[in-house]
């Protein structure tokens, strides 16, 4: 198998196993224990590995940037709770703050290169700070760049930081993931196609949000409701994703 997803969530993980049953996603296998549980000598063989892997975004947006499975990566879009501007705001007291056991791995593991995406609020500054310091260390160069779901089109702003940490490079940290020329992060008519047929639901809280077309089972009553809107709600923004792996490669 190419490819390894770790993903706690039963319904994600199934999810997972279909998308790559359908071969829509990198052909692998899906752990369902926590990242805390997973032991480095587990990895060897994978060319890829995937951590909260949610509905295998990561893997997709790869394939659309035209990087093949057998390439070797890691991804990782560790849990943003703890640094949201919604729910507790628990920051690193948080046990939802993963990143050192996903540090671990890297260290013992030694990826060629990481990447991952976390959310943009005030607080997540600090957990990059932590990540940024953590990666140099390990002798990556390191660079991050946040930018909204509406820079590549999206009808939303989805504020996201994206990061890298690359082993291959020498370069300055915060110049490795700047967009290369060419690569533009800015809404067009070709980058709104995606979403031009986007269906927008009347909220509670006076707001309209829009919906990818098909999604509307989510109504009350709806068969896995409540699994599909936490798998949708975590889900990665692909062509975000796309656009700044291309700025990579």
């Amino acid at each position: 198998m190419t490819a390894y997803y770790n993903e706690i969530d039963p319904y994600a993980a199934q999810w997972l196993r279909n998308l790559i049953a359908a071969g829509l996603i990198a052909p692998g296998e899906v752990d369902e224990r926590s990242i805390i549980d997973v032991k480095p000598a587990e990895l060897a063989g994978f060319k890829q590995c995937h951590f909260f892997a949610g509905l295998g975004g990561w893997s997709l947006a790869l394939r659309k940037a035209n990087w093949a499975d057998s390439k070797p990566i890691w991804s990782a879009s560790c849990p943003c709770q703890p640094f949201s501007t919604a729910g507790p705001k628990l920051g690193f007291d948080d046990e939802r703050h993963l990143w050192p056991a996903l540090a671990w791995l890297i260290e013992q593991c030694g990826p060629a290169m990481v990447i991952g995406e976390q959310v943009a609020s005030k607080a997540a500054g600090l957990w990059v700070d932590l990540v940024q310091a953590d990666m140099e260390a390990l002798g990556y160069a390191f660079g991050a760049v946040p930018f909204p779901a509406a820079s590549v089109g999206a009808p939303n702003i989805r504020d996201r930081i994206y990061w890298v940490g690359d082993a291959t490079s020498s370069g300055c940290q915060r110049e490795r993931a700047q967009p290369k020329h060419g690569v533009t992060l800015q809404t067009g008519s070709n980058a709104y196609s995606t979403w031009g047929n986007v269906e927008w639901l009347e909220c509670t809280d006076g707001r309209a949000r829009p919906f990818e077309p098909g999604s509307f089972p989510l109504a009350y009553g709806a068969t896995s409701r409540v699994g599909r809107l936490r798998a949708y709600g975590n889900g990665l923004n692909i062509e975000a994703a796309k656009v700044f792996i291309e700025c990579l490669t």
